[in-house]
């Protein structure tokens, strides 16, 4: 079970980062967004009620995400040292702020529930709900890189404080849009309010930005220190990819700034109505794979720390290098003779069969994904309408990687299924990742198939983003830190490709045209490289 407490306690930190910013950027967002206590307003009470039921909802979420993270560092490291933890623990960093965060979230969430929901128009109460979360943004600076240092070290936690709280204002910002848009649907609100809001979120949203990069650029520089450590180390990998998102969330926020100009000009709600709240959907997409990329960097070693351990310029261009396909796979016999030192704690030698086998799987996805984007394109051709069903490609996919993924496992190999799941980390991203990619290809297939059902078809922009969130979380701690990153960084830009895999679909689905035909060969092209990047792969390791 220590490989499931590993990989949970990883994952779990995205989520904690998404409810604290719900709570966080909530409360900022009532107090300079909304400010409820202000005459001439034309609030109702749905929109009110529904702006603290939101916050409230995080605030107990916060609650339950801390006290399970506690608990999975307990049972890892139970799992780890095969005895209690106790009483060390409670003198631990880690655990005092983690219960204090808790603590906090927790008479958050009383107060708003006494006293905020029934007088949702005092300033009072809204600055008192500020207060209160003021020591729980205050205990996260003890929880991140800079707290470990010995130079620098209040300036480092107060930059990541900072650096945290902007995120949260725009993560937090944004949930409350999409939840007024519902409203705004569903014709609760007054309609005057919807570009009210989006304008007055769009200043605080520029200033958030601002702050983000005036505290993310020092941070950056004081953990990574050289070019080589922000090409060729893991933690400046996952910065690269968090700036590449970030830029992907700046264009669509650029464009929603744009539109809401555009309404002050000429009063028309078409753009702010037909296109604008599908590009908040698809930013709060990015956003949250931001959060979990963020979560990510967090677990890495800074670059500067590791200087020897980081690879060359040189080294992670030849990742992407391209060459032929290998197309003929050792025997299974060979590989398994091969596991013991490929599974090493100390001096691992992978034999040459597991690299081989490895380069294999990644070669043999890849043309099943560059085959299934060929037939993608092709069915934009009304002559090619079969080709639609591509998505087939996906099941016979998952079916080839149940098999080769991890051939030391069931069914190939001597260990059981649910013991190798549950002791290997990394098998069991391998597991998830399978059944993800044949349930993409179930589910867009059925529904291609109905087209009448309208909730079926967003699975697909789902799924695919939660594979590339799965992908820039996939750990390979089990290698030498050189190996791992050379492995991480095709991964990590497969997980960006995902997630413009994801965003493109959904946007085609959700768009008029033109904007959805060009949506959609975005999301189609995405797959395409995602298929190259595959093809070209060679396991660093032998």
């Amino acid at each position: 079970m220590e490989g499931i407490a590993n990989y949970l306690d990883s994952l779990i930190g995205g989520i904690d980062l998404t409810f604290y910013s719900i709570v966080v950027g909530g409360l900022i967002w009532g107090l300079l967004v909304l400010r409820p206590w202000q005459d001439g307003t034309h609030y109702n009470n749905t929109l009110l009620n529904n702006t603290v039921n939101l916050i409230h909802f995080g605030s107990k979420a916060l609650t339950i995400t801390q006290i399970t993270q506690i608990g999975l560092k307990i049972w890892l490291m139970v799992a780890t040292l095969g005895k209690s933890p106790f009483p060390a623990f409670f003198n631990t960093v880690q655990f005092q702020a983690g219960l204090l965060r808790a603590s906090l979230a927790f008479v958050l969430a009383v107060f708003i529930r006494q006293f905020l929901k029934s007088n949702t128009r005092s300033k009072l109460y809204w600055q008192i709900s500020t207060l209160i979360i003021l020591p729980l943004v205050i205990s996260g600076g003890w929880l991140v890189h800079g707290a470990s240092r010995l130079e620098d070290r209040e300036f480092l936690m107060t930059l990541t404080v900072t650096h945290q709280i902007a995120a949260a204002i725009w993560v937090g910002g944004i949930f409350q849009l999409l939840s007024i848009w519902r409203l705004k649907k569903h014709n609760s609100i007054a309609i005057e309010l919807w570009p009210l809001l989006l304008k007055r979120f769009s200043l605080l949203g520029i200033a958030a930005v601002l702050i983000l990069l005036a505290t993310g650029t020092p941070l950056a520089w004081y953990n990574i220190a050289s070019f080589k450590g922000l090409v060729g180390a893991g933690y400046g990998n996952l910065l690269m990819v968090k700036v590449i998102m970030m830029c992907l969330a700046l264009g669509f926020a650029y464009l929603n700034r744009q539109a809401v100009n555009s309404y002050f000009e000429n009063r028309s709600l078409y753009v702010l109505t037909t296109r604008v709240p599908y590009y908040i959907e698809v930013e709060t997409l990015i956003l949250l794979t931001i959060l979990f990329t963020a979560a990510s960097l967090a677990s890495q070693p800074p670059a500067v720390d590791i200087p020897h351990l980081t690879a060359s310029f040189e080294e992670v261009l030849n990742m992407f290098a391209p060459r032929m396909p290998r197309w003929e796979s050792p025997t299974h016999e060979a590989l398994i003779a091969g596991e013991a030192g490929r599974v090493a704690i100390v001096g691992q030698i992978p034999s040459e069969a597991a690299t081989a086998w490895s380069d294999y799987n990644h070669n043999i996805a890849g043309i099943f994904l560059t085959t299934m984007s060929f037939f993608a394109m092709l069915s934009y051709f009304p002559r090619f309408s079969w080709a639609k069903y591509w998505p087939i490609g996906f099941m016979a996919l998952g079916i080839f990687l149940f098999f080769r993924s991890d051939a030391e496992s069931w069914p190939l190999g001597p260990l059981g299924f649910w013991e190798s799941t549950f002791n290997n980390g990394e098998i069991l991203q391998h597991r998830i990742a399978t059944f993800l990619v044949f349930g993409l290809g179930l589910l867009e297939v059925r529904a291609r198939i109905n087209g009448h059902n309208q909730a079926l078809p967003y699975a697909f922009p789902i799924l695919a983003a939660f594979g590339g969130m799965m992908l820039l979380a996939h750990s390979h701690v089990g290698f030498e830190p050189k190996s791992a990153f050379l492995i991480q960084v095709g991964h990590t830009m497969m997980g960006v490709f995902s997630l413009i895999l994801a965003c493109g679909r959904w946007l085609e689905l959700k768009l008029d045209s033109p904007g959805k035909n060009v949506a959609g060969f975005i999301s189609v092209f995405a797959l395409f490289q995602i298929g190259v990047i595959l093809m070209f792969y060679r396991e660093p390791l032998y």
